[in-house]
């Protein structure tokens, strides 16, 4: 199949698995002789287990590795024990903050029960008064946020 079956097949957009191609995800595939890539069930099974994993909020790093082991199925799972258990842990600290920014949005949301003009309107005065402490905090700490970005940029 062409690469546009596969991706109706695997339910992805072609530049996605472009993407996957040149990330190394999905391996090299052979080519007709007009130059079109030809494509299988296997890469069908391969991008579903990418997409699957990447549903589960998986960078590609993981799947990476998840796909190594898969590719090796008579080795050892032990280190795909470990990162599931990583990834776990990264989850749990991610619904925490979470659950922190649900509460600071429902503080900020108390401020403003009932539609009035927006000079009154207790919710952009809140971000307002949040957005200038952050900038008060950032100037007084000496950190410029971005500053990293901009190493050997004059």
């Amino acid at each position: 199949m062409k690469i546009g079956e596969l991706a109706k097949a695997a339910h992805t957009q072609v530049e996605t698995i472009r993407y996957y191609e040149r990330e190394g995800l999905l391996p090299e595939t052979p080519r007709t002789e007009g130059n079109y890539r030809v494509y299988g069930s296997e890469h069908v099974d391969r991008l579903s287990f990418i997409r699957h994993c990447r549903g589960l909020d998986m960078t590609l790093d993981e799947i990476r590795v998840l796909l190594r082991f898969k590719d090796s199925p008579h080795e050892n799972c032990a280190q795909v024990n470990d990162l599931l258990d990583e990834h776990i842990d990264h989850v749990v600290a991610r619904i925490k903050e979470l659950k922190a920014l649900e509460r600071q949005l429902k503080t900020l949301r108390e401020n403003c029960r009932e539609s009035q003009q927006a000079s009154q309107c207790g919710i952009l005065t809140g971000l307002s008064t949040a957005s200038l402490q952050d900038h008060v905090s950032a100037t007084s700490t000496g950190h410029v946020h971005g500053a990293h970005s901009l190493k050997g940029k004059h």
